[in-house]
């Protein structure tokens, strides 16, 4: 790119890292508040989307229908009526919550759906936008200014020159391993770690159609319902739910980590053995052993869940980190890609309220990140470490603890809460009811001036 001619905001240059769902997300919410150049830079040489089921929260809803691609992610999704949690060996309900009035009461619904889904919808928002460049096969080597204007090398695949980009500014969805933030880190406070922190955790992920489950009516009734079901057990639990038009049944598990224990902080994902998925959960009722027999031999995915500890800051210059790369989390309250994207809005919320007389100085652009950094931490932060406690409270064993939960999740939520936070009432409307981009737009003067 060359030295920037901006004249007012909405011609800065935009560099976006990634292409998951934090990084198209913010690249559409700048294409859609009018900013004109943005480009977007991903490792992968294509998206060639794949993953298993996502949920899509009321608050994340009412960022996508900003962004124009609701209807699209709607017209195949599950809308959530309900959620039913079951003991594990057993299938006997603990406890079921209605959860009829969701769109009612939040203006948007709980939607559960297939990933490929949400991230096409927002790829076709995208390449919708003349806004939007994007440059696949190309990765990060190095950040060699973060101020005044980041200036960034790249490694293309096509290409075995290194390229160099000056950006107005960067915001970087790189992801859990981000490199940009071991950059960052490095230059803002001399730190050599990324921070990574493992959980002890790994999750099974598995979709099964409606063919595979035909023999089985009582998971054809599952399929065919609006409710997401979680069996709990010992130090784990599968959840499941419908997706794609209720073709294919989502399962998701979490479990001690034990394949990747011994491994590289490198190995995040492996493949897995049957018997050894079928042991894990062989504790488990013959529904959930229905289930994971018919997962096809040499077909079975393993995950290692990491976070990392909280970080010092997610902003340095004229650079910020968006999504797993600043607040990684356990899956447990379902708000992973859902925080990645409303980061993207805020950012672009933000960014756009920059003074026009005041767009090429560094620290007013720093000072405006800095704002996002303040609207979001404390509130992904919090969400972060309630899942991690969610997911506590789902794996406890025999004893008094557990007793007291189950005696909890007899209440079905009528006391306003329920063990398990993502179906309790009170966590779902400190969750869904938060409008980010509202709350930007009504604080950002208040925030900005406490610099």
């Amino acid at each position: 790119m060359p030295h920037s001619t901006a004249a007012d905001v909405y011609d800065l240059r935009i560099v976006v890292i990634g292409a998951g769902m934090g990084g198209l997300g913010t690249a559409l919410a700048f294409a859609k508040k009018g900013f004109k150049n943005i480009s977007v830079y991903e490792t992968a040489s294509n998206l060639g989307f794949v993953g298993a089921g996502i949920q899509m929260p009321p608050n994340v809803m009412r960022v996508l229908d900003r962004l124009g691609v609701a209807p699209e992610i709607e017209a195949e999704a599950t809308d959530v009526q309900a959620t039913s949690i079951r003991q594990g060996s057993t299938n006997e309900e603990l406890a079921h919550v209605s959860m009829p009035d969701i769109r009612e009461k939040y203006s948007f619904p709980h939607l559960t759906g297939h990933r490929s889904n949400l991230a096409g919808s927002l790829y076709n928002g995208c390449l919708k936008e003349p806004a939007i460049t994007f440059h696949f096969g190309t990765s990060l080597v190095n950040i060699t200014s973060f101020s005044p204007k980041p200036t960034l090398v790249f490694k293309s695949r096509q290409n075995p020159e290194e390229l160099t980009v000056e950006a107005d500014i960067l915001l970087s969805a790189d992801g859990i391993k981000s490199p940009t933030r071991a950059h960052l880190l490095r230059a803002s406070h001399g730190l050599t770690q990324t921070e990574e922190e493992d959980t002890g955790q790994a999750a099974y992920r598995i979709m099964l159609t409606r063919e595979q489950l035909s023999p089985f009516p009582e998971l054809i009734k599952l399929l065919d319902s609006n409710t997401v079901v979680r069996w709990v057990g010992e130090r784990r639990h599968i959840i499941a739910y419908p997706v794609s038009n209720h073709n294919i049944y989502n399962l998701s598990t979490a479990h001690p980590d034990t394949n990747f224990a011994s491994a590289t902080s490198a190995t995040y994902t492996t493949k897995g053995s049957k018997s050894q998925m079928l042991s894990v959960f062989e504790t488990f009722c013959p529904l959930v052993q229905d289930m994971l027999n018919l997962v096809p031999d040499g077909e079975v995915c393993e995950w290692k869940l990491r976070i990392h500890k909280p970080l010092p800051t997610w902003v340095h210059g004229s650079v910020a980190l968006v999504g797993d790369a600043c607040h990684a989390t356990l899956p447990h309250l379902s708000q992973g890609a859902a925080m990645a994207i409303e980061d993207g809005a805020v950012l672009a919320e933000v960014v756009s309220r920059i003074p026009k007389e005041k767009i090429h100085d560094a620290e007013t652009v720093s000072k405006a990140l800095k704002v996002y950094e303040l609207l979001r931490k404390p509130h992904c932060t919090a969400l972060v470490d309630l899942a991690t406690h969610s997911g506590r409270v789902l794996h406890l064993g025999e004893g008094k603890a557990k007793e007291e939960r189950d005696k909890a999740f007899k209440e079905n939520g009528k006391s306003g809460s329920v063990p398990d936070k993502w179906a309790s009432p009170d966590v779902q409307k400190m969750i869904y009811a938060n409008d980010c981009v509202k709350e930007a737009r009504e604080r950002f003067e208040e925030l900005f001036a406490s610099f």
